[in-house]
Order: C-alpha cells, then structure tokens, then sequence
C-alpha cells in the first residue's frame, strides 16, 4: 500500500523539504498552499497523513484544522501541526481539536520522518523493480556482542564475502551506527547486561530506517529460556554459540533474500557446471537441492546439453550429500543432459564404500571432464 501524506504550508520551500524528506520512502506527497487548498485536497485524494502549517494566508491551520475534524469523511485521518518556535503554546491550545503531534520549525527532516513514521507504516522505496541481490554484493552488517573475541571470530569467519562487519560492544555505540548508517543486517547478542539486547531490539524495531532491517539474536546453545523470548519478540533469527560460520552465513544470505546459487552453478563455455564447497552442510545441501531443477532448466534453455558435477573441493561424503548427487544425475537424465564427474582421491575412495556410488567414474579435473563429451562413457556415467 502507497501512503499519501498531504503537506499544507504557504512555504514552498518547506514543501520541498517535506518531499526530499519521505523521498526514500514508498509514499506520495501532495501540495497545498493553504488551508482552502489543503481541503480540498484532502477531500479529492484521502491522505493518511496530513501535515499542516498553522500560519497561512487565505485559510490557516486552525480553521482548516477544525474544518476537517468537523468533517465525518476527513476527521479520522491523522494531522501533524507545524509550527515556529512561538506558536508552541498555540499548538498545546489546539491539541484538544484532534491533532496527534506537533513539529517545531525549523526541524530536522529525520525528525519529520521519525513521528510519521509513528503514525503510518513507512516502507523504504526500492528502486524500481525487485532486483535480487546476489551473495556476491557487498552489505553492511552490525554486531553488538561485549565479547570482542566473538565480534572477531565473525569478521574472521565471513572475510571472504563482500560483507563489511562493523562490531559494538554497548547498546549506546550500536543506536549511534544505526543513526548514521542503515546497515543491512543486524546482530544482537543477549548476553548484554540488563536486557540490553532487548531494549536495543526495541529500538531498531521502532526506528523507521531500521524496522524492517532484519535482526539475529545470538545466544549460548544452553540458554533455552532467551531464545524463546528472542523468538517471542520477533527476532528474525536465533544464532547460538559456539557458532557454525557457515550456518551463520548462510541464515544471513537467507534473511537478506541472497541469491547463492551463483556459488555452486556456473556456466563455463557451452557446459554446465555443478560445484560443491569443501564442506557441504546440511544446509549447503538445502540450498543446491532448492537451485538445482531451476538451473538445470535454465541451462537447456540456453541451448547446452553437457554438464560437469565437480566435487574436487569436497571434503567427505554423507548421506544427504549422496542423495543430492543422485538427483542431480537424475535431473540432467530427465532434461536430457549429458553429464559427467570430477573428484578428488578422497572422494573416489569413499564412493567405493556405498552400494549406490561404487560404479561412479570420476575425472581428475574440468579439463578431463569436458574433453570426455563425445567419447565412449564408462559404466555409471551418461
């Protein structure tokens, strides 16, 4: 939904100021020089939000003020007083009429922003159509743990992403970043003395840049009783200690809406190119399992029939990981791609262990693998 907030002020330039301040935000701005106008207005377009100067010619704030709540199809809609230093006490006078608050001039646009951002739900404006972001786009993210050496292992943990970890120690240091920066995820530790972290959650939530950032909790794996408060309050994620980097990323790829299939999926030429990391989790399973029928499909789509499952960074296997391999042969059989296998000793030693991949050919590189296309295949390769 597109809020409409209708500004009525005989200044033009406060009217700019207005508009450059919800410039970032889903929402229309419409003019009014006065209160004649402002009625108008209001009458024609039903604005959620009216911001109404006091002093105008033609009509001013108080007698449009009055009009509106008077009025049964305008009274419900929220207005704010704008007023100079001196008409302070003309706004307490007026309060009574029906206004929810008050601005004195001049005033910080945040300001503005901050108590409309009470009264409708501010949405930050995209630019333009939904563009997914990828893994590999860089992103500001917040820790707020007192424990530096944990705030260290993160940054340690994710400095292969293009992810700027800023760390804090106290509640105070992280409202100061989020008022000069929006960061792009944030994470909480509730071990800050006092409830901290919840008074912080609080805050951000209540923060219009920040309400809809998303926000971990990070916690002891023992601490049962915190998570569920964290869940009950609305953290958008629990991540406990000791961490698991790799779960850590990917929940933060997941709650930032990421696209990370360009981690395992590649075309290289006129093959495509399935790659597993050194160490797939479960949730690495997850992801490929999710990516794999839409890529494969993308890839004939485009016109290639060969494909490379390359495991040569893989460390071991397990179960999930051998299913994973066995349905993603199956969907290159279905989409009638040819398709071949590279691995490292360690994994061609441990495929002789399992019924279903001992017959499974591995080549040695993607050199090997593409040259093969075209020859004789061995048993357990199509």
């Amino acid at each position: 939904m597109r809020y409409k907030i209708l500004t009525v002020d005989d200044s033009k330039t406060v009217r700019i100021i207005v508009k450059k301040a919800f410039k970032a935000f889903d929402c229309e701005i419409i003019e009014a020089a006065n209160g004649v106008e402002g009625l108008a207005a209001a009458s024609k377009e039903a604005p959620d939000l009216i911001l109404l100067d006091i002093t105008m010619p033609v009509m001013d704030g108080v007698e449009m003020l009055t009009k509106v709540k008077s009025d049964p199809a305008l009274k419900q809609i929220p207005v704010i007083m704008l007023t100079a230093e001196g008409g302070r006490d003309n706004v307490l006078k007026i309060a009574k009429i029906g206004v929810r608050d008050y601005i004195v001039k001049p005033f910080k646009e945040e300001v503005l922003v901050e108590k409309a951002g009470r009264i409708i739900d501010l949405k930050p404006l995209s630019d333009g159509p939904t563009k997914a972001k990828s893994i590999f786009d860089p992103a500001t993210l917040l820790v707020v743990e007192d424990k530096p050496a944990i705030i260290q292992q993160i940054q340690e943990g994710l400095k292969h992403t293009p992810w700027k970890i800023h760390g804090v120690n106290t509640t105070g240091e992280a409202i100061d970043f989020c008022s000069k920066n929006v960061p792009d995820l944030i994470i909480i530790s509730l071990s800050l003395p006092e409830e901290a972290a919840f008074t912080l959650f609080r805050l951000i939530r209540q923060n219009v840049k920040t309400k809809y950032t998303p926000i971990f909790a990070l916690v002891v794996k023992t601490e049962v009783a915190a998570q569920q408060q964290a869940q009950q309050v609305g953290f958008s994620y629990i991540v406990t200690k000791p961490l698991e980097i790799s779960d850590l990323e990917s929940k933060i790829a997941k709650a930032m809406n990421l696209d990370t299939s360009q981690r395992y999926f590649a075309v290289d030429g006129d093959v495509f190119v399935m790659r597993l990391p050194e160490n797939t989790t479960q949730t690495v399973v997850g992801e490929v399992t999710n990516y794999l029928k839409p890529k494969v499909s993308e890839a004939v789509d485009s016109g290639i029939v060969k494909a490379v499952i390359d495991l040569h960074e893989l460390k071991g296997l397990n179960m999930a990981v051998i299913k994973l391999l066995i349905q993603a042969m199956q969907t290159c059989k279905d989409l009638a791609l040819q398709y071949t296998l590279v691995g490292n000793p360690q994994i061609v030693s441990e495929c002789k262990g399992f019924e279903d991949t001992r017959n499974w050919h591995f080549h040695e590189s993607i050199v090997d693998a593409k040259a093969s296309f075209g020859k004789a295949q061995p048993a357990g390769v199509a």
